[in-house]
C-alpha cells in the first residue's frame, strides 16, 4: 500500500505515516518496537483472531451497524499494536495507480455508508441466501473502496462481513479470495467505483455456497 502526499495535512509528521527503524519501511511505525514483516503478519493474525471472538460476543443478531462500530473493530483488533488503531487515517493513500478515497472525505463517506448501506443492510436478517450475498458485496465494497485505516482496511471488512453474515445463519470461509485469486477480488472492488457490485455479488455467492455445501455436509453425517 503506497503513502501518497496529502495537501491538507503534514504528512511527515504524523505518526500513521511513519515505519519502525530498521524495518526498510516494511513495517509502520508500532508499539510493540516490530520491525520484521513477517513478526508483524504473525502478531497481526493472532490478533485479529481474538478479535473475531471478542467481537462476535459484542454485537447481537439484531444489532444495526454504524461506522463507530468499525472503528471499534479496528481499535479492537489492532489497539495493542498502532496509535492511531480505531481512528480515521489523515493521509492518502492508494494501491498501485488506484487510489483509495482521500482523507479528508473519509467521516463524510463513512457516515454516508452509515445512513445508507448499513442502515438498509443491518441487522442482516434476510432469509435468501441471494439477498445476504446483495448486502455483504455491497458493504463490504465500499468500506474498502473508502479505505477509512491507515492500514488493515479489508481485513476489518471481512470482520464485519462475517459478522453480519452470522445475523443471517452463515459462518464465512474467506478462502476463495486467497492466493491467485485475490486479482478477481481487487476487480470486484474497482468495480464497485461505478456502484456495480455484480463482481463482488459472485465472489460473495461463492463464499456463501461454500457454506452451505459444508453445511449440508455435516447435516448428511449426522444423519448417518
Amino acid at each position: 500500500m503506497s503513502l501518497k502526499k496529502s495537501g491538507r495535512y503534514n504528512v511527515a509528521g504524523l505518526i500513521e505515516a511513519q515505519h519502525e527503524p530498521g524495518s526498510h519501511s516494511q513495517v509502520l511505525k508500532n508499539l510493540l518496537g516490530i520491525n520484521r514483516k513477517a513478526e508483524m503478519d504473525r502478531v497481526e493474525a493472532e490478533l485479529l483472531k481474538r478479535a473475531v471472538d471478542i467481537l462476535i460476543r459484542q454485537y447481537g443478531p439484531r444489532h444495526r451497524f454504524t461506522a463507530s462500530d468499525i472503528c471499534h473493530m479496528h481499535k479492537v483488533w489492532l489497539g495493542r499494536v498502532y496509535e492511531w488503531a480505531g481512528a480515521y487515517r489523515r493521509v492518502n493513500i492508494s494501491k498501485g495507480e488506484f487510489p483509495f478515497a482521500a482523507a479528508a472525505q473519509i467521516p463524510a463517506l463513512m457516515r454516508e455508508l452509515e445512513q445508507s448501506l448499513l442502515r438498509r443492510h443491518t441487522p442482516c436478517l434476510f432469509r435468501a441466501a441471494d439477498r445476504v450475498v446483495q448486502a455483504l458485496a455491497e458493504v463490504h465494497t465500499e468500506l474498502v473502496l473508502i479505505h477509512p485505516f491507515r492500514d488493515g482496511n479489508g481485513r476489518v471488512a471481512r470482520i464485519l462481513a462475517t459478522l453480519m453474515a452470522l445475523q443471517a445463519g452463515f459462518l464465512l470461509d474467506f478462502s476463495p479470495i486467497q492466493g491467485k485469486r485475490r486479482e478477481a477480488y481487487f476487480t470486484a472492488v474497482r468495480a464497485g467505483m461505478t456502484r456495480n457490485y455484480e463482481p463482488m455479488e459472485a465472489i460473495f455467492s461463492g463464499i456463501v455456497r461454500k457454506t452451505l455445501a459444508v453445511r449440508g455436509t455435516s447435516r448428511s453425517q449426522k444423519e448417518h
